[in-house]
């Protein structure tokens, strides 16, 4: 898992500095409304709601703002959001995998559709790719706030379904990954240690990954951007290798 998720963690570190920040926020709102609209406005009996709230401070959204985000959802007046995937092909044979959250099903479909036209991808009908990806729960954890060994750190984590547990030396984080099935038992095993996640989330991480030249991969991460600037857009996911040359040059 190491290769993903320090490509993971230099996206969360790359988006936390990025001058598009109003979007982290965007994106956060949206999933604190699904929540809400979901299972109700109770963070006690509400553990999707929680984790929302925990990525969005991991954005470093105000506190008031979190609130009002709750308010507006729990009321009438809040937006009604769908939650839709797409799958196709970015060129090279690069598969891709879209997350959406949208109150415009017709605006992003067609959205969509202009990324993968424009960059001569292809759309995909949807579980046309799903069997190239792994839906894993994804938690990053900053060390600083565990206060044991990461080897007994590791065992506690076990009894909440871990899978694998990576350590990013020069970011001082732990990724922990979970089966999709564990996720919410996972969540429980954090709030037991009082372990606050600085992110929690569900990723499809891919089976096999491919390799391309830098030039033709800077291509299809200038095609992914593309998806991620989309309002709608929630997260991207793809089997493309990157190389550490490219790394760097993204960091």
């Amino acid at each position: 898992m190491a290769g993903h998720s320090k490509w993971a963690n230099i996206k969360h570190r790359k988006g936390a500095q990025d001058k598009r920040r109003a979007k982290l926020f965007t994106r956060a709102i949206k999933d604190i409304y699904v929540a809400v609209k979901e299972s109700g406005d109770d963070i006690s009996s509400n553990p999707r709601l929680r984790t929302a709230i925990q990525n969005a401070k991991g954005v470093n959204m105000p506190k008031d703002t979190i609130e009002r985000a709750i308010k507006k959802a729990s009321s009438n007046s809040g937006e009604t959001y769908i939650e839709t995937t797409y799958e196709g092909y970015a060129p090279n044979g690069i598969a891709l995998f879209i997350e959406c959250t949208t109150d415009n099903i017709n605006r992003t479909v067609a959205n969509v559709r202009a990324v993968f036209n424009k960059h001569n991808g292809e759309l995909g009908k949807n579980g046309s790719l799903e069997f190239l990806f792994k839906r894993m729960g994804v938690f990053t954890i900053d060390t600083n706030t565990v206060n044991i060994p990461k080897e007994d750190f590791e065992m506690e984590l076990i009894d909440g379904g871990l899978e694998s547990l990576d350590f990013l030396e020069d970011e001082e984080i732990y990724i922990a990954y979970t089966n999709f099935e564990n996720f919410g038992i996972m969540i429980k095993k954090m709030e037991e240690l009082n372990i606050t996640p600085k992110n929690s989330e569900i990723q499809r991480i891919p089976l096999d990954t491919k390799k391309l030249d830098n030039e033709t991969s800077k291509k299809v991460l200038n095609m992914i951007e593309k998806f991620e600037e989309d309002d709608d857009v929630q997260q991207v996911f793809h089997n493309m290798e990157i190389s550490e040359e490219l790394m760097n040059n993204i960091i």
